[in-house]
């Protein structure tokens, strides 16, 4: 069966039967995650700018959780837009892809009035559909200017509507390559608002691809796979596999790969070093001004991502190993709270950029494309002293996964930011059992408004 055919088969038939029990709580995390992000966010300049360039009427999803309603596939793209504008959401299979589902399935289930079963199947629908797509490709999107997030988050995105809708496998074929046509997304706009505009413009799409397919809006039936389709057209060497059988529905990836939930809000790619460094700093006590001298040591990938050295504010500091550094070793965390442009231009944090060196590794990960094997933090003291952290994996990944307590109160800061006045813990424990939601209604009930 061609690949677009039978992604299209797997995700028409899945059921939350069907899922693996070690993917729930996975699940359950995401939707939680997402949900403070998305809180936290949602005063944002980017989400502030594109709700006022939409100006969308009312509808019957819900806006920023509490701010009003808008038809469902705006309602996404202005959610995810927000729950990506601070960079703390997920990451999973190279891109951030919780920010992208998550969205597309509350305004669509609000739409449709969708228990939380078939919202947990629509985020295996798009997980699958996403690392599937994924895997075939034998080089780095970010090697070749493509946001995996903006690339492949439509089409995951299309995959979960098309599921929470109920849509035949035809139909769904007819959604995936309506939403092929759709994918787009450039690592050179991240440090701007464009980067979150990713997030939000795939879950539009696909909440859009899912309901034109409904309708009747044909598309090519192999639009992934064609030579001309979107796997060529995005393969950064050509060396990407379009006829192998697929994996999908064989192999559960959202069971073995899960999310990483980020435990500091800023580009994915500094938080190993961030580990390593908070690590050092926590058995030495050393205070900034003592510190010569930092040199990170990590992949290649993951510098050309962190493009930053001197970031002029919050957004380009996300992409900035330098500024995690003067973050960790000047407020000795990387925080919220050091994300402001206020803290990114004081003296002392720039002061303190100047002396932190990003030294790139070619060593790869077998396991972990794109990854060094470990990230190595060095620090030198201005007496001469020296210390050394390799790190391997980071904490919030399924290696080291968030103990509850600090998942909660990653949570309730998220709310606080986002100016929630509600009790955090009723809708963080609503939403971590969310599959046994009868309705997104039950889950705003705990919102305490």
């Amino acid at each position: 069966m061609p690949l677009t055919q039978e992604i299209a088969a797997f995700c028409s038939a899945l059921r939350h039967g069907d899922l693996p029990a070690a993917a729930l709580p996975f699940i359950r995390t995401g939707f939680t995650d997402c949900f403070a992000t998305l809180v936290a966010g949602r005063h944002s300049e980017p989400a502030r700018i594109l709700h006022a360039t939409l100006d969308p009427p009312a509808g019957e999803s819900r806006l920023f959780v509490d701010q009003g309603t808008a038809r469902a596939p705006e309602a996404a793209w202005l959610n995810a837009t927000a729950a990506h504008a601070l960079d703390y959401d997920d990451a999973a299979q190279k891109g951030h892809l919780s920010v992208v589902l998550v969205p597309a399935i509350l305004a669509e289930a609000d739409a449709c009035g969708a228990d939380g079963k078939a919202m947990a199947s629509a985020y295996a629908a798009g997980y699958e559909t996403w690392a599937e797509l994924l895997w075939r490709e034998a080089d780095l999107y970010h090697n070749h200017s493509w946001h995996p997030t903006g690339v492949l988050g439509p089409l995951a995105a299309a995959m979960a509507c098309a599921s929470l809708r109920g849509l035949d496998a035809e139909r769904t074929a007819a959604a995936l390559s309506i939403a092929a046509s759709q994918s787009a997304g450039l690592i050179a706009n991240f440090g701007s608002m464009t980067k979150p505009y990713h997030a939000g413009r795939a879950a539009h799409a696909g909440v859009l691809a899912a309901r034109l397919a409904e309708r009747g809006m044909t598309a090519s039936p192999d639009a992934l796979e064609h030579p001309k389709g979107l796997m060529q057209g995005l393969s950064p060497r050509g060396r990407v596999d379009v006829a192998a059988p697929a994996r999908i529905g064989r192999e559960w990836r959202l069971s073995r790969d899960g999310v990483n939930v980020k435990k500091y809000p800023t580009c994915f790619a500094s938080h190993r070093a961030v580990d390593g460094m908070l690590a050092l700093l926590g058995e030495r006590d050393w205070p900034a001004e003592r510190i010569a001298r930092v040199v990170v040591s990590i992949s290649r990938r993951n510098k050309s991502t962190l493009r930053f050295e001197r970031p002029d504010d919050t957004m380009q500091a996300k992409f900035s190993m330098q500024f995690a550094m003067a973050a960790a070793a000047l407020a000795r965390r990387c925080s919220l709270l050091e994300l402001t442009d206020d803290f990114v231009r004081r003296d002392d944090v720039r002061a303190f950029m100047a002396r932190v060196q990003v030294e790139p590794l070619d060593e790869e990960d077998t396991a972990r494309p794109g990854e060094a094997p470990q990230d190595i933090v060095e620090v030198w003291t201005v007496d001469g002293l020296h210390a050394r952290r390799a790190v391997d994996y980071v904490r919030g990944g399924p290696e080291l996964p968030l103990l509850p307590g600090e998942l909660f109160d990653k949570f309730s800061s998220c709310l606080a930011a986002g100016s929630f006045a509600g009790d955090a813990r009723p809708l963080f424990d609503a939403l971590m059992a969310v599959d046994d939601a009868p309705d997104t209604r039950t889950l705003y009930e705990h919102m305490g408004r």
